[in-house]
């Protein structure tokens, strides 16, 4: 399976705090996705894990330190400000037009409910990138086909399935020829039978080379698609390595508890 070419994709987040009120998320995370890797975030709910992947796009604004792609700030520029620098957040537009180097797959699918299978995917590449229709329209149909929805090009979401339709957001997240995929959870709330068909093609994408990182409890994906991951807890990255550090031999206290009650 191929997608269509993207840049490198290298994400660095360093030294990213954020708050809702007293309530600190993230406490100083630090991470390095290089290009072409898959990173899977492990954790118990709360942990920071769906922060840290709205951090990295900018739907959420972090309070202290930052996140940039292949060298460039996402969400600010950096400004000299009394002898140093300081942060200043980017115009929305700006901030827009760095967000389509980012795929993003929700929990919840998020499809327009009005529009049909290839007119979602269809729909960001013509209004956020301004290409043309017809271009976007075959090669929407292409991507269809490469999640296994190539006959659901006219299906409406009411009309398919939990698993088809989170298939079709990673078709919409692909049609934006992004540099990085993010996933936040993508089968939490899928039939345990429909979530082998979403994963399958998760794997695939990730055989591909498409950088990506991963949001998820499915241990077994881990285990097979990451080449690094992560565990996070209370707002910090506990540990993080190859899957087979992590998952078999982790050296933390709280990654062993963790992942005793889950595997």
């Amino acid at each position: 399976m191929t997608t269509t070419p993207t840049r490198p994709g290298r994400v660095e987040v360093r030294g990213v705090h954020k708050s809702y009120g007293s309530h600190e998320v993230l406490a100083g995370v630090d991470l390095v996705v290089e290009p072409g890797t898959v990173t899977v975030v492990l954790g118990p709910s709360g942990s920071g894990k769906s922060t840290l992947l709205r951090s990295i796009n900018h739907l959420e604004k972090v309070d202290r330190g930052f996140v940039a792609l292949d060298g460039e700030l996402v969400g600010y520029r950096r400004r000299p400000h009394r002898g140093g620098e300081r942060l200043h957040e980017l115009k929305e537009q700006d901030v827009l037009r760095q967000r389509t180097r980012f795929g993003f797959v929700f929990q919840a699918f998020n499809l327009f409910p009005h529009l049909t299978a290839l007119d979602n995917v269809v729909e960001a590449p013509v209004s956020a990138q301004g290409r043309r229709r017809s271009e976007v329209v075959v090669e929407a149909r292409a991507l269809l086909e490469q999640v296994g929805l190539a006959e659901k090009a006219a299906a409406y979401p009411r009309q398919l399935s939990g698993g088809q339709q989170q298939r079709v957001a990673i078709a919409r997240a692909l049609a934006m020829r992004p540099a990085v995929l993010l996933f936040d959870e993508p089968t939490s709330a899928l039939d345990p039978e429909l979530v082998g068909d979403v994963l399958g093609v998760i794997e695939e994408l990730a055989r591909g080379g498409t950088t990506m990182i991963v949001v998820t409890h499915e241990i077994g994906f881990a285990r097979r698609a990451a080449d690094q991951v992560v565990f996070m807890d209370a707002g910090r990255i506990v540990e993080q390595g190859p899957p087979e550090q992590v998952l078999d031999a982790p050296q933390h206290e709280r990654t062993k508890a963790f992942l005793a009650r889950v595997l």
